[in-house]
């Protein structure tokens, strides 16, 4: 207990947080390992404990005594006793069940004989088993390992894969010391760190798992690392075309890999390699075009796992390649046929990658127990303090609805109140403030949103191209290329642009809508300007949010994961909006 402390934990598994306390910081860093953001009002912000948030704690290696020492120190009164029976016990069950392989037997054991048989005995888990070899010792059905993970992590003993992994086709993989252009190319240190900590010496111990990084800090360059550790033929999957491309150059850039070797398998290109780059589109592409009225759907829970595969017309690509590694780019946006195919490929080692584990889905126990646990990742603002990442300041701006749209939005369904809010007109003078405002010869500016019609238009009045979902893939790595180059100063982009495309010299978003609550999507779209600066500046993110809408109430919702890593929104109202038209220049002068 700590009378200075800044944190107050309930038995409910929640804990309050003091935002003014002077131990904040140091409290927040403590406990975001093994628990999650719920609400993040001004001055008091309520953390949940969840199983999963302390089987991934336990899973990178962190101990129920850890957690229980860090809240006591940090904490107000005395921890709850039942708080700290819930940490012992469930920190405990990551373990308690092992997968081995014995003489291609797939074995599930346990050092605790009650518990086992009372497990192998649940409704769910009974129908894995072939046969008891002891009070200790079961073995399981080898052809649905994915399956019976799934069973065991949703009955609440989420089991330790320890059964190994088959060995794909070799494949010489060796990371360059200079890049094709002539840079020098080293890991960082939480680089090989991570590839390390996933590759655990080639042993059962790894080969499966999520290693969680903020954007920007390099998570493909791990997956190259982690490539030249296995040395074997590799299936790469992304949420797109473009981030499959990236992969390509940075593959050939930076491994002695050549273009022979490297393939792309899209709905542009259909070649496989040694290396095959593919998206998750094309992995859940059906054989045929629903007729008008058909129910038919991947994505169908009532569809058994053989109707899914015989649905999928490139399910071959994922399962008769001999893959000794496939990796999971973006994970948290793996789509649901795709975790369904991976509880076939449990004995391929599985790389996930990402800036956060967040599913608005709330599938995260699938990416838990399908892809792996999490096994490494590095807190936002500690790479930042470490040069890896941009320093970012975000900034919420709250604009009025003017008279009719008041009204409009007054009587409008839920659904219309949100559009209404999202594409308030009064956005486009915000975003010419800031376009003025952010106009130095070194300024990139991105502009983000969700609706087609409002970029258009935005697109249209302020002569920014614009690249949705639409656009020809060689018009976008155009306008890509002439976004980097600095001949295209500002660029506007929808959905398309929430994640994986490379433009490392944006140092301005501007948000002028999102989908809905969505943490991950915040995430993802402050870390477009993350990337270290050539002139090591500062990133900015502005969200521009209409003031007492439903809008407003979802930006509170989007910004928790943000906040859960340090990040404080100012709030920009319209008598602030003057400091808006001042050059950075003047405003720093002001506040001398």
């Amino acid at each position: 207990m700590n009378p200075n402390g800044a944190i107050i934990v309930q038995s409910n598994l929640e804990i309050m947080v003091e935002v003014d306390n002077p131990n904040y910081e140091t409290a927040r860093d403590a406990i975001a390992p093994f628990t999650e953001l719920v609400k993040s009002p001004e001055h008091l912000h309520t953390y949940r404990i969840s199983h999963l948030s302390l089987w991934n704690a336990a899973a990178t290696g962190l101990r129920a005594q850890d957690v229980v020492e860090r809240l006591e120190r940090e904490s107000r009164y005395p921890v709850p006793q039942s708080v700290i029976t819930e940490i012992e016990d469930y920190m405990a069950r990551y373990g308690l069940l092992r997968l081995k392989k014995e003489d291609d037997r797939l074995i599930m054991e346990s050092d605790d004989k009650i518990m086992f048989v009372e497990i192998c005995k649940l409704k769910e888990v009974e129908d894995f088993v072939l046969e008891f070899i002891d009070d200790t010792h079961a073995v399981m059905d080898p052809e649905r390992r994915g399956h019976l993970k799934m069973a065991l992590t949703n009955a609440g003993f989420p089991v330790e894969d320890l059964a190994g992994y088959t060995v794909g086709d070799p494949l010489e993989i060796k990371l360059r010391e200079t890049t094709l252009a002539g840079k020098k190319f080293e890991l960082r240190d939480y680089q090989k760190e991570a590839a390390q900590v996933f590759y655990a010496s080639g042993s059962e111990k790894g080969g499966s798992g999520v290693i969680v990084l903020p954007c920007g800090s390099g998570k493909t360059v791990i997956g190259l690392a982690t490539m030249a550790l296995i040395q074997t033929k590799t299936l790469i999957l992304t949420p797109n075309i473009s981030a499959s491309r990236q992969w390509i150059r940075e593959i050939c850039d930076k491994t002695n890999l050549t273009i022979d070797q490297v393939k792309e398998y899209s709905g542009e290109v259909k070649e496989i390699g040694p290396v095959t780059v593919a998206t998750y589109q094309i992995l859940t592409q059906r054989k045929r075009v629903k007729k008008e009225g058909e129910e038919t759907n991947t994505e169908n829970l009532e569809m058994s796992d053989e109707e899914v595969k015989k649905e999928l017309a490139n399910f071959p690509l994922f399962s008769e390649q001999k893959w000794g590694l496939m990796i999971y780019d973006e994970v948290h946006l793996l789509p649901a046929p795709v975790f369904r195919l991976s509880t076939e490929m449990q004995a391929t080692r599985r790389l996930g990658l990402t800036a956060t584990l967040v599913r608005e889905d709330h599938k995260e126990t699938e990416v838990f127990s399908l892809i792996g646990p999490k096994k490494y990742d590095i807190p936002w603002r500690v790479l930042e303090a470490q040069g890896w990442i941009a320093t970012a300041d975000c900034n919420e701006i709250r604009i009025p609805m003017e008279t009719e749209l008041k009204m409009k939005y007054a009587l409008a369904p839920i659904r219309e109140k949100i559009t209404l809010a999202s594409t308030n007109p009064e956005k486009t003078d915000i975003v010419e403030r800031l376009l003025k405002y952010f106009d130095k010869p070194d300024d990139r500016v991105l502009i983000i949103g969700q609706y087609i019609d409002q970029l258009e238009a935005l697109s249209k009045d302020l002569e920014i191209p614009l690249i949705t979902g639409k656009t020809p893939n060689k018009e976008r790595e155009r306008l890509y290329a002439a976004f980097r180059d600095g001949s295209q100063k500002n660029l506007m982009v929808s959905k398309v642009g929430n994640f994986a495309i490379d433009l490392p010299d944006a140092n301005v978003l501007i948000q002028v809508s999102g989908t809905f609550g969505s943490r991950q999507e915040e995430a993802q779209r402050l870390g477009r300007v993350l990337r270290p600066k050539s002139d090591g500046g500062a990133a900015h993110f502005y969200s521009i949010v209409t003031q007492d809408s439903k809008e407003q109430e979802f930006a509170m919702n989007r910004q928790l994961f943000l906040t859960e890593q340090g990040y404080a929104y100012k709030i920009i109202k319209r008598g602030d909006w003057d400091i808006l038209a001042r050059t950075p220049e003047e405003l720093a002068a002001r506040k001398s």
